[in-house]
């Protein structure tokens, strides 16, 4: 695929985003929408949060974006035991040797897959705030560098289900998307009864990406040019959803910065190498929703932040 350069210089050759949602799209049928959004995600760098009712294709959705990369993949079950050595890991005794020795935990890992995290404490859920914002952790008193690349891809039931734990406002503040599938459409129903997409199209997905061609696409992705006006239209955006006063969270500089990423990877997505204030606004409500309103579900909150920042001005085309 080649890119198109708004400032007239040579296109860029790199693998093409959009085969990467075709091939997701082969397993997550009828929501190519959310499959962009997904993938925009992993390619910003950015972490996954998946909120919607039990059985409607998460996790299918999320070991899909697992498959795409080869490297290692993790997956966990989120439960109330659940400690935080269960994830970063546990120092233990080495008798014959007398020595401590680290057990590395299921955190150290290229793509971790946290399944349905809010059934996890608080308590758990915080051993991964570091991990997922420095790419490293922390076990007494040393710190260990996670892998590159390092994408945490979590689901979480909506919090009136039974057995789940609210995230902290940092936590939810470190997934850069988040997204809600939906129930499928009847066509996709009958596809899914007669053998088409699914967990078992999911399982024999090839990989797409190699660690070093994921970082060059990434890279390349980073440096997209973002114009003056674009740049003042994301401040913008931000500056309308704090300035309403009706969020249950102030949105934080993390926050403006996703923002702009995951609009970067949108612009890939659609064969640019530069910024539009439509990919602004296309992401807008699903990388700002989950932290203004943590306490709404997320189809609500998503709509709120879209109304917003559709009374916010864009810059004319070309400037």
């Amino acid at each position: 695929m080649t890119l198109t350069d708004e400032r007239g210089s040579t296109p860029s050759t790199a693998p093409a985003p959009r085969a990467l949602v075709d091939a997701v799209e082969t397993v997550l049928l009828g929501k190519r929408r959310q499959v962009e959004l997904a993938v925009a995600a992993l390619l910003s760098g950015s972490h996954l949060m998946l909120e919607d009712e039990p059985g409607v294709g998460k996790t299918v959705l999320a070991t899909a974006l697992s498959r795409l990369m080869s490297g290692r993949f993790t997956r966990l079950q989120g439960s109330p035991d659940l400690l935080p050595s269960d994830i970063v890991g546990v120092n233990t005794f080495n008798t014959e040797k007398g020595t401590w020795e680290f057990h590395h935990g299921p955190i150290f890992t290229n793509v971790l897959l946290f399944d349905e995290l809010n059934r996890s404490t608080p308590r758990a859920q915080s051993a991964l705030l570091e991990g997922m914002a420095e790419r490293q952790t922390s076990v007494d008193g040393r710190t260990y560098r996670l892998p590159e690349p390092f994408f945490v891809v979590a689901t979480q039931n909506p919090m009136d289900h039974a057995g789940t734990f609210p995230l902290v406002e940092g936590q939810r503040d470190r997934f850069d998307v988040a997204v809600s599938l939906g129930l499928p459409s009847r066509d996709v129903e009958r596809s899914l009864l007669q053998g088409t997409g699914g967990r078992n199209a999911a399982d024999h997905l090839q990989p797409l990406l190699d660690a070093d061609n994921f970082a060059a696409l990434r890279a390349s992705i980073g440096s997209f040019h973002v114009a003056e006006p674009v740049l003042e239209y994301v401040l913008d955006v931000i500056g309308a959803v704090r300035g309403t006063g009706q969020g249950n969270q102030v949105l934080s500089t993390r926050a403006t910065q996703s923002l702009l990423a995951v609009a970067r990877s949108m612009a890939a997505l659609r064969e640019r190498t530069y910024v539009v204030p439509e990919d602004i606004a296309d992401v807008a409500p699903f990388v700002l929703a989950h932290r203004a309103r943590p306490h709404e579900a997320l189809p609500v909150a998503a709509a709120w932040v879209r109304e917003i920042v559709g009374s916010v001005a864009a810059p004319a085309p070309g400037n």
